[in-house]
């Protein structure tokens, strides 16, 4: 085997003789398949001792991210192969004996290796052997997966809790990678490196964040890098999708946008939001009531013609509306939004972020991190879980991002149950029971809202932590939900429930 001289790098890696090589052919495998497109397998002797070796491999067309798996073995005699990779033109990185795995796409790559786009060709990984032994062998094999479609992205290999669970996080923020500012060591106001903001959100006890920066994704190389020292807290891909006619949080994916819309409609919104569906993520609106104008450009959402399922959540507590109103209930956030679209039969997550620009900001003023916090119940603390939670509706608001607060509600009918974010089916007549479930608000009050009206006879003071007996109806023909909200005892909005959905048949 030749060496290959990578362009624009000078670089020649001498090689011997090849060790023994057997190579797998590319297999037909889907998108996130556990079966390895590739794998290449080979032994490495004294002869290798102090020199490189090139295992070629060929990548196809149309590559959207590359992970490649390696082991070996002869450990036991000490022998050590170090781990490098080449695309056809370019090195892409090098990690020693550092990792045993690697991940590279267009948007971010594992530390030490480059981020960029995946050419077809032929492909090298480059293995040194800084320690082999006489009469020592090192058997390896590295298992290549190629993903050919963007999809949802993790920057962790396994979910950070593998327990089911309510984990509480922050879905709006913003690095230096766009417009989010911190202090410098001299006191000067600078672009917020993003190793800043994940450490506020690790120092504020959360679970999960998303960055949200405008448009880009820059913040994803950085996130996949942090991720592996912030073990506890979820960092999900987030971006927000920044229109003159409107801004959108998306979760998930991580591959290119087109947010360069130039008309309020959904023709042109839907170059976006198909692609996110497409790719498995999630389309939240943002700071729905806010104006647009030169205060806040774009800001405001002025697209009616959104199609059924179009969104899956929408923010109705936005900490920087918070902190310039004053108040979680403005008409400046998007409760009433929410409440239209609910209305109009879709179900629509109702979620909060902070909307934080500067990580510096104190944790107890309104648009710091974790203000206000979204509480998701995920069956594991990984990005398709949280996928799958806010999908489902299994989320509430805590305005305040105090922890210990929690709210759920049911809706019963004899042995029928549904929770929040379920559907309670039931036939006209029949009597509908609903329960919360109400921690952290003892003195304060809880209000059912039922198809968007505050019934001021199904109020009730909360005494203690524990369960609450709300009210009971009798089912009339139609399409129905209901939720509840909670307030202290000075009448604050402290949660915000999502809805239980009630289909009423003859």
């Amino acid at each position: 085997m030749k060496g290959i001289a990578f362009a624009g790098l000078g670089l020649a890696l001498a090689c011997l003789a090849s060790p023994a090589l057997v190579q797998t052919p590319p297999q037909p495998t889907g998108q996130g398949n556990a079966v390895p497109d590739q794998t290449l397998r080979g032994t490495l002797g004294r002869a290798d001792y102090e020199h490189y070796r090139e295992i070629p491999f060929t990548l196809p067309a149309g590559v959207t991210r590359l992970t490649i798996e390696f082991s070996y073995g002869g450990k036991e005699q000490h022998s050590v192969i170090d781990l490098g990779l080449a695309d056809p033109q370019h090195f892409r990185g090098w990690s020693g004996g550092t990792r045993d795995r690697m991940t590279l796409s267009a948007e971010d790559a594992t530390p030490g290796y480059l981020r960029g786009p995946l050419p077809a060709g032929e492909w090298h990984l480059i293995l040194g052997a800084p320690n082999i032994r006489e009469g020592a062998t090192a058997p390896f094999e590295a298992r290549i997966y190629i993903e050919r479609a963007p999809m949802v992205t993790s920057f962790a290999d396994a979910p950070l809790n593998a327990a089911p669970g309510w984990y509480r996080g922050d879905l709006h923020m913003h690095s230096g990678n766009s417009d989010g500012k911190c202090l410098s060591q001299k006191g000067e106001k600078v672009p917020c490196p993003v190793y800043r903001t994940v450490e506020a959100a690790a120092k504020r006890g959360l679970d999960f964040i998303a960055l949200t920066d405008h448009n880009t994704t820059a913040h994803y190389d950085a996130l996949r890098a942090l991720q592996g020292a912030f073990d506890r807290l979820l960092l999900i891909p987030g971006r927000e999708v920044t229109t003159f006619y409107g801004h959108s949080n998306v979760f998930g994916p991580t591959a290119f946008l087109d947010f360069r819309m130039t008309a309020p409609n959904y023709a042109q919104a839907a170059k976006w939001m198909d692609e996110v569906k497409r790719e498995g993520g999630i389309v939240s609106l943002n700071h729905a009531g806010a104006p647009s104008g030169e205060i806040c450009m774009g800001c405001g959402w002025r697209l009616d013609d959104l199609p059924a399922g179009a969104v899956q959540a929408i923010e109705v507590v936005n900490g920087g509306t918070m902190a310039e109103t004053k108040s979680a209930e403005s008409p400046l956030q998007g409760f009433a939004l929410w409440q239209k679209l609910l209305n109009a039969g879709q179900h629509v997550t109702a979620i909060g972020g902070s909307d934080n620009h500067n990580a510096d900001l104190p944790s107890d003023e309104p648009g710091a991190i974790g203000t206000p916090t979204t509480v998701v119940f995920m069956r594991e603390l990984a990005v398709q879980g949280f996928i799958d939670g806010v999908r489902a509706g299994r989320a509430f608001v805590d305005v305040y991002g105090v922890k210990g607060r929690f709210l759920d509600i049911s809706a019963t009918n004899g042995e029928a149950k549904a929770v929040m974010g379920g559907t309670l089916q039931v036939r006209t007549g029949e009597r509908i029971r609903l329960t919360a479930e109400v921690k952290g608000a003892s003195g304060g009050t809880i209000q059912p809202i039922v198809d968007g009206e505050p019934n001021p006879a199904f109020r009730r003071v909360i005494q203690r932590d524990g369960a609450i007996a709300l009210t009971s109806w009798i089912a009339d023909p139609g399409r129905h939900w209901v939720r509840a909200d909670v307030r202290d005892a000075a009448g604050r909005l402290i949660l915000v429930g999502n809805p239980i959905y009630i289909e009423v048949g003859k």
